[in-house]
Formats: C-alpha cells, sequence, structure tokens
C-alpha cells in the first residue's frame, strides 16, 4: 500500500462517522419535516384534515415497510449501494412534494420520503464492517443519537423555514440535503465486502408488508375510525393473523429475509421488545412537550409560545443527545450495552416525572426535554450495540432494522394513545379546544409507565456481552 493510499483511508475513515451522521440527521429530519404544516395543509391543498393526516401517515407506514427490506438488501448486495438508493428515493420524494399543490402528489411524496429511514440502520452496519473494534461503540453512539437528533432539530428547522419562506422550500431544502448525503456517500463511505448472498424473499417481504400496514393503519388512524369499529378490529385481528403465517413461513426458510430464529435469541428478542416501549416512552414527549409550551396563557398552564419558539425551547435536548455519545460508550465499554439501556430508561423516566412534578415555567420543560434526550441517547446508543454483539456480521444491516422497525411500532403506538389520552382530556379556551393540565400528566405517567415495562425486558437480557468481532457467523446454519 503506497503512501498516498494510506493517508486517503485515514481520511475516509476519519469522515466516515460525519458523513453517515449527516445522513441520519436528514432522513430524521423527514419524520418532523411537515408538523408545522399540518394546521395549514386542509388550506393550502383544498382538502379535509382527515385526508392531510396521510401525510404523516405515509411516511410512517412507508419507512416501516421499506426499513427491513432495505436492511435485507443491504446484506445482499451491498449496505453503500443501499445508502444511495435510499437517499435517493428520499430526493425524489422531496422533488415531488416540493412540486404539488395537491394531496395525492404530497402523500406519495412523503411516502418516499419515509421510504430513506432505513439509512440509519444500514450506516450502523457500515461501522461495523468498516471501523476497528474499538471505535464502534462510540461511532454507533453517534449515529444512533441522529434520530433523536433529527427530530429535536426538525421542528424549529421547519418551522423557521416555513415562516420565513414557503412550504415548498422545506422539502427544497430536504432535497438538497439528501443530494449531499448522495455525493459524500459516494466518496467516503467504502462498499462492504460481508455479504449474504442468495434469492430475496419476496413471499416474506409482502406478508410482513401486510402485517404491518394491518397493524400500524388501525394504530395511527384508529381515533378517526373508532377503535371498537368493525374495521379497526377487522385488521388488527388479520394483522396477528398475517403475523403468525410470516413467522411459519420465514421460520423455513433457507434465506429469509428477516432470521426469525436468530430474532429469537433471548438477547436480541429482549432488546427488540424493551426497544418498542423506549419508542413509545420516547415519542411522548414529541406529542406532549410541544402541545403545553404552545398552550394558551389563558388556561393557567399554558406559555403560549409559538411553534417556531416552542421548537427552539425543545432543541437542546437533539444536543444533549449527541453530547452523550461518548459518554453512553464508555459505559457500555466498563459495565457493557445492557447497562447503558438500563440508564437511558431510568433517565428517560426521570425526565418525565420531573415534569409531572414542575411544569410552571418554560425552563422546567427545557430541563424534563433535555433528561428525556439524555435517556433517549443513551438507550438509543445500546440498542444497536446489543443487537450486534448477538449477531452475525452478515446480518447486521436486518437486525438492525428489525430494531429500528420495533423502535417504530413503539413510536406508533405513542402517537395513538397519547392522541387519544390528549383528545380526551381537554378543556375550551374561548372557541379553542386544548388538552388539559390533567391530560399532559396522564400522558407523563404513561410514559414513565413505558420506560418502567422497558426496563423490565432490559433485566432479561443475559449479562454477557461477547466482542462484536467474536460473533460467530451462523448464516451457514
Amino acid at each position: 500500500m503506497t503512501a498516498e493510499t494510506t493517508a486517503r483511508t485515514r481520511q475516509v475513515s476519519r469522515a466516515l462517522v460525519p458523513v453517515l451522521a449527516l445522513c441520519g440527521i436528514g432522513v430524521a429530519l423527514m419524520q418532523t419535516l411537515i408538523v408545522p404544516l399540518l394546521p395549514q395543509l386542509p388550506v393550502l391543498l383544498d382538502a379535509t384534515p382527515e385526508s392531510t393526516s396521510w401525510a404523516v401517515t405515509a411516511t410512517l407506514l412507508a419507512g416501516a415497510i421499506v426499513t427491513p427490506i432495505s436492511g435485507r438488501l443491504g446484506d445482499m448486495y451491498g449496505k453503500r449501494r443501499m445508502l444511495v438508493g435510499s437517499l435517493a428515493v428520499m430526493v425524489v420524494g422531496s422533488v415531488v412534494c416540493a412540486m404539488t399543490t395537491s394531496l395525492v402528489p404530497l402523500v406519495v411524496g412523503r411516502a418516499l420520503q419515509g421510504a430513506a429511514v432505513g439509512v440509519i440502520p444500514l450506516a450502523i452496519a457500515v461501522l461495523r464492517d468498516e471501523l476497528p473494534a474499538q471505535r464502534v461503540p462510540g461511532a454507533m453512539a453517534t449515529l444512533s443519537a441522529t434520530l433523536g437528533v433529527g427530530g429535536s432539530v426538525g421542528l424549529p428547522f421547519a418551522a423557521g423555514i416555513a415562516q420565513l419562506t414557503t412550504w415548498h422550500m422545506l422539502f427544497v431544502v430536504s432535497a438538497v440535503i439528501g443530494v449531499l448525503g448522495i455525493v459524500l456517500t459516494l466518496w467516503v463511505v467504502p462498499e462492504s465486502e460481508a455479504r449474504r448472498p442468495g434469492r430475496f424473499d419476496y413471499v416474506g417481504a409482502v406478508l410482513l408488508s401486510v402485517a404491518l400496514i394491518l397493524l400500524l393503519l388501525p394504530v395511527s388512524k384508529g381515533s378517526t375510525w373508532g377503535w371498537a369499529s368493525p374495521v379497526t378490529i377487522g385488521m388488527s385481528a388479520g394483522a396477528v393473523v398475517v403475523a403468525v403465517c410470516w413467522v411459519s413461513f420465514e421460520s423455513r426458510q433457507p434465506r429469509p429475509l428477516v432470521d426469525v430464529r436468530l430474532s429469537g435469541r433471548r438477547p436480541v428478542l429482549m432488546t427488540n421488545a424493551a426497544s418498542i416501549a423506549l419508542g413509545f416512552a420516547m415519542y411522548a414527549n414529541v406529542l406532549a412537550f410541544p402541545q403545553l409550551l404552545m398552550a394558551p396563557h389563558e388556561t393557567g398552564y399554558g406559555f403560549g409560545q409559538s411553534m417556531l419558539m416552542a421548537g427552539i425551547a425543545l432543541a437542546p435536548s437533539g444536543l444533549v443527545m449527541m453530547s452523550l455519545s461518548p459518554v453512553s460508550a464508555r459505559i457500555t465499554d466498563r459495565f457493557g450495552a445492557r447497562t447503558t439501556l438500563a440508564c437511558g430508561a431510568v433517565t428517560l423516566g426521570a425526565g418525565y416525572l420531573f415534569a409531572y412534578w414542575f411544569h410552571t415555567e418554560v425552563r422546567h420543560i427545557v430541563v424534563a426535554a433535555m433528561l428525556v434526550g439524555a435517556g433517549v441517547g443513551l438507550a438509543y446508543a445500546a440498542m444497536p450495540a446489543l443487537i450486534m454483539s448477538a449477531v452475525p456480521l452478515s446480518e447486521s444491516a436486518a437486525a438492525n432494522s428489525l430494531n429500528t422497525l420495533m423502535r417504530s411500532i413503539g413510536t406508533s403506538s405513542a402517537a395513538a394513545v397519547v392522541g387519544v389520552v390528549l383528545a380526551a382530556m381537554t378543556v375550551r379556551i374561548g372557541d379553542a379546544v386544548v388538552p388539559s393540565l390533567a391530560g399532559f400528566r396522564a400522558t407523563f405517567l404513561i410514559a414513565v409507565a413505558a420506560t418502567a415495562v422497558a426496563l423490565v425486558f432490559t433485566a432479561m437480557i443475559p449479562r454477557s456481552r461477547p466482542p462484536l468481532e467474536a460473533v460467530a457467523d451462523t448464516s451457514a446454519r
């Protein structure tokens, strides 16, 4: 190897984590990008509020469906290739949204943007392939934090752009971020040689997609359709039936979309179960804290903040997530990822308990959000470490994608449950109906209960943590 090649390799190694983190933040921004527009969309698109809510639902469904599929394709054909493909889909979706003034193209574009969520688990798998073992925990912690950072900074970012320019500019900016991510990925990220070739499991992909649609549609639309309606109950029951069929089918395949036997290992199973609960707890703050900050002063507990100011007040929580990455790595190195996950769950719960007792000043909400951010930063960094210490190298992208899917199921469930609570416990201020203080406090307690559930599952994760590089490849079984 020449001196020039060696220097180039070192340069790429140093740039790998920042580039992948930029891609992760860009993809995470898609989740909150449209939030400032939601009240205005019915007027902007000449559609009903129920119809415009599909701009959020489509992103959720597409992300849930595509994430495990992109992970398997990354293991088969190359993670960098799938990274670039996912970012390209995000760019196309952003362009479609930027050019439309009607509902259907916007929903299609938002679905394409949501399909890029698989970038984050793919990027985490790249770190395991390309970095020395001693650098992997810290790098994974940084990259895992991008999920929370993107969501935290997305609100003030999107609100600021929407207020200063036109709403189409939101999608122009997201397209530019996607293009930048593609260029940097092609320049910096090497293509991994760790592959698991074979035929793609089309039947498994279809069954999983149907199961997720039948599960997540009632979760996201249950408050509109009615939780006891035949459609909601029927789709939920159908989700269970199709999921059972999917597990049965996958367990018999030599090259399944998701190795359910591997996913059934106790470390993977318990980590994924904890991920659902922590995803639920994390998303409760996204729903509750902005509404509390924006509630009118006349309520006696609201602060009357604009969307932009509420976003700015909550932005420090994202910075806390990122700053805790090295702390998370040190805890994992010394005590193991299970301890890091437990610390994250406890800190998350402490943030909601703080908000339950102290909520009379803006700084109380800022502190509570920062505690929640700290908990998310620790917990989200520990999850991929636990997953990848229990799976072979050739399954890393698929296993991380499944873990990301579990978090998405948790956040979707939180959106449904918290939405019902805040909609049921309200007060009327003039012509406006806003969530009551009792509703917010109930939400905080529900989130605390979710962190307690996560702690139970965390305690069931085995203590032993083999080094990442020592995990045997069982793909030839």
